[in-house]
């Protein structure tokens, strides 16, 4: 053994073949991870257009996207981690909720969409963790932003020299932009995370020509598609990026933003669950969001029906008696909330809402303390208070919590583990 040691030591021909191999095969896997999630990038953003994909074969991109996060999770055991985490608190109820989540497929009727679900779910979050502990953050700003760039040019281009695909003609948004999707909510939101990680990658050192093909792009299509709350989230998140540089007082009051937005959003469904209203009235005024509100008020109204568990995953729409009501009173029915906190509420019940507010308040904290102990890199931090700001913002009007294939909903669950680091003890 000492002799082989010595061997090893000594830089011997066959060890450094071995070495270069391995060297070889990591550059490898870091590729294929790279290309992995620019094409999930394209394939998991939204549905596209019934012009460019039959609904029949919409599943396609669910396959797409779930086959990435194969070739992500299984590229990743190639590479050598360059994150470690520590099982804290933090780490633990963020996985407690995402496991309660998974397993609450278990209490709905346990259809095929469901369980279905619930397995991806499983498998994203286990590739959110691979993905972040694998491979620079910057790398995968890279990758993400060249799949929404890749989006957002075919956007354009349909919307420019294919008006029939690309341009909305429906007599509620007759000329508006919606590009390759069959929404142009889709299309805004799509152009505000482009212009939120190009103005991240601009600031990271990124040449001002990509940077303002990208940005210019991104925001020609989030006012094209008259998405103005999109929009605004964008610039928002934008200038949280831009000040968080200029001043740890601005990051540090940011970090908490995710929490107060949980409040926030707990104390808008109290009102609706006290009141019995559908809107919210301000005066005279009723403010319904495009009607919105109309489905918030449907799935508080059940909340009862479920209270401490919720409904399970994808468990409250696929119910035929609830599905048919709402379309029998309003003509239309969607099975989507709209807001990922009532989703949250209506599918895991109290006690998953409360997992989720305690994970992101110890989200919250453990980014403060990252902040004094400067035990992350400033640009990183700041990167992942935009973007978790931004996606919390987002969920009021549309849901991306819980979608288990949308890139930047397990995105966001990556950026959650990457916080989940030791923190170095600082002598007092």
């Amino acid at each position: 053994m000492a002799s082989l040691q010595t061997e090893v030591d000594s830089g011997a021909p066959g060890s450094a073949i071995w070495k270069t191999r391995s060297v070889g095969v990591e550059k490898m896997a870091r590729a294929a991870i790279g290309c992995s999630i620019t094409v999930n990038v394209v394939a998991s953003m939204g549905t596209f257009n019934t012009a460019l994909l039959p609904t029949e074969l919409t599943y396609l991109q669910q396959a797409v996207a779930i086959l990435m996060w194969v070739v992500l999770i299984y590229a990743s055991a190639f590479v050598r981690p360059r994150l470690r985490l520590q099982f804290n608190p933090d780490l633990i109820a963020l996985v407690a909720f995402y496991t309660f989540a998974v397993i609450s497929v278990f209490w709905t009727s346990l259809n095929a969409a469901a369980i279905m679900k619930s397995a991806a779910l499983a498998m994203t979050t286990f590739g959110a963790f691979c993905l972040i502990t694998r491979i620079d953050m910057d790398e995968v700003v890279r990758a993400t932003a060249l799949g929404l760039f890749i989006l957002v040019a075919a956007s354009a281009f349909c919307a420019l020299a294919v008006p029939d695909i690309g341009i909305d003609h429906s007599w509620m948004h007759n000329g508006q932009w919606q590009g390759v999707y069959e929404s142009k909510q889709t299309l805004g939101f799509v152009g505000a995370y482009l212009m939120f990680f190009a103005c991240y990658l601009k600031m990271r050192g990124q040449g001002w020509l990509v940077f303002l093909a990208m940005f210019l792009l991104a925001s020609t299509c989030v006012l094209a598609s008259e998405s103005r709350g999109a929009g605004a989230v964008a610039l928002a998140a934008c200038a949280l990026l831009v000040t968080s540089m200029r001043s740890v007082t601005c990051m540090r009051l940011y970090a908490i933003l995710p929490f107060v937005m949980c409040l926030l959003a707990g104390a808008l469904i109290v009102y609706f669950y006290a009141t019995g209203y559908d809107a919210i009235h301000v005066g005279d005024a009723a403010i319904d969001l495009t009607e919105r509100t109309f489905i918030w008020h449907y799935a508080i109204s059940h909340f009862d029906d479920a209270p401490l568990l919720g409904f399970g995953i994808n468990g409250f729409w696929t119910v035929p008696s609830i599905y048919d009501y709402f379309e029998q009173n309003h003509g239309w029915v969607l099975d989507n909330y709209h807001s990922g906190y009532i989703a949250i509420l209506m599918e895991t019940g109290f006690l998953g809402y409360v997992l989720f507010a305690g994970s992101v308040l110890l989200f919250s904290s453990k980014v403060l303390h990252l902040i004094s102990a400067r035990a992350i890199d400033r640009s990183h931090c700041a990167l992942i208070i935009g973007f978790v700001v931004l996606s919390f913002q987002t969920n009021f009007t549309e849901t991306t919590f819980l979608r288990s294939t949308m890139f930047t909903s397990v995105l966001l669950v990556s950026f959650f583990f990457t916080t989940c680091r030791p923190v170095p003890q600082t002598d007092l």
